[in-house]
C-alpha cells in the first residue's frame, strides 16, 4: 500500500514535468521525418488498407456486419489496437529508452511509463476522431452509444499504464524479457479478435477464454460503441473479468516497483 501511495505522490509532484515530457516524446517520435506528424496517420492508414485488401479482395472473407460495411467494422477494432500494440512494446521499453532520466537526473521511475502512455494516447485520440469522421462520410452519424467511449478509453489507459510500469521495470533488468514481449505481440493480435469476431467461436470454453483477454474486451467495447450498439453495463461478467485483470496488473506493477526500483539505476 505504501508503494501505491508513493507512486501517486510522485505523479502529483511531477505532474507538470509529465505533461512536458509527454509532449517531448510525441515530438521526438516524428522529428526528422519529411512528413512529420503525418506519419501518425499514414502508417495506420496503410496497415488498415492492407488488412482490408487481404480479407475483402484476397481471401474474400469480408462480410458486412448488419448495415455496416466490413471496412467500418475493421477500423472500429484496429484503431484501439494501434495504441495497445504501441504500449505493449514501447511501454515495456520506456525506462530503457529514457534511462538518462534515471541515471543522471534522478527522475521518479514510476512516472516514465505514464508520460510515454500519454504521448501514445494523444495519437490514439487523433485517429479516433478520424474514425468518427469516416463513419460520418459513410452516413453513420455519432449517436448516444459513443458516450461510453470514455469508459473503454479509461480502462485501456489505466490497464496499459500498469502494464508499462510492470514490464518496463523487468525489461530494464532483462533484455530477454523485452525481446519476449516483442515476439508475443503478433500472437496477441491474432488471438484477440481484432480482425475476426471472437464471439463467433463455436467452442464455448474457448470463446470464453478468448473473451477473458483485456485486448478483446477493449476491441469489442469500441465495436459496441460504433457497430453493435451495446451498453457496457449489459455485459457485467466481462466488466468483472477486466476489473480482475486490472487488479492483478496493479499487484504485479507494485511488486516489480518495490523489488526493482532501487536496482534500476545501477543496472542502466
Amino acid at each position: 500500500m505504501q508503494n501505491f501511495i508513493n507512486i501517486i505522490k510522485e505523479h502529483i509532484e511531477y505532474k507538470h514535468q509529465i505533461v512536458k515530457l509527454a509532449k517531448a516524446d510525441l515530438t521526438k517520435t516524428y522529428r526528422g521525418a519529411a512528413f512529420g506528424w503525418s506519419w501518425a496517420i499514414i502508417k495506420p492508414t496503410v496497415t488498415i488498407l492492407v488488412y482490408w485488401f487481404a480479407f475483402a479482395i484476397g481471401l474474400r472473407m469480408a462480410k458486412d456486419v448488419g448495415q455496416y460495411p466490413f471496412f467500418l467494422w475493421l477500423i472500429a477494432g484496429v484503431v484501439p489496437w494501434f495504441y495497445m500494440s504501441e504500449m505493449i512494446t514501447t511501454g515495456a521499453n520506456s525506462i530503457r529508452k529514457y534511462s538518462y532520466l534515471v541515471t543522471k537526473m534522478k527522475f521518479p521511475i514510476s512516472t516514465i511509463p505514464t508520460f510515454v502512455n500519454i504521448s501514445k494516447f494523444i495519437v490514439h485520440l487523433i485517429l479516433l476522431l478520424i474514425v468518427i469522421g469516416i463513419f460520418m462520410l459513410f452516413g453513420f452519424k455519432p449517436d448516444i452509444y459513443l458516450l461510453q467511449l470514455p469508459f473503454y478509453m479509461f480502462i485501456m489507459f489505466i490497464f496499459f499504464n500498469l502494464w508499462a510500469l510492470f514490464a518496463s521495470l523487468l525489461a530494464a533488468i532483462s533484455k530477454d524479457f523485452l525481446n519476449l514481449v516483442k515476439s508475443l505481440v503478433t500472437a496477441v493480435f491474432w488471438l484477440s479478435g481484432i480482425i475476426w469476431n471472437a464471439d463467433t467461436v463455436t467452442i464455448p470454453w474457448l470463446r470464453k477464454f478468448l473473451n477473458l483477454n483485456p485486448v478483446t474486451f477493449i476491441v469489442n467495447g469500441y465495436r459496441n460503441c460504433f457497430i453493435n450498439k451495446i451498453w457496457f453495463w449489459e455485459q457485467p461478467k466481462r466488466i468483472g473479468y477486466v476489473v480482475i485483470f486490472i487488479t492483478v496488473m496493479l499487484i504485479l506493477a507494485l511488486w516489480s516497483y518495490r523489488k526493482l526500483r532501487k536496482e534500476i539505476p545501477d543496472v542502466l
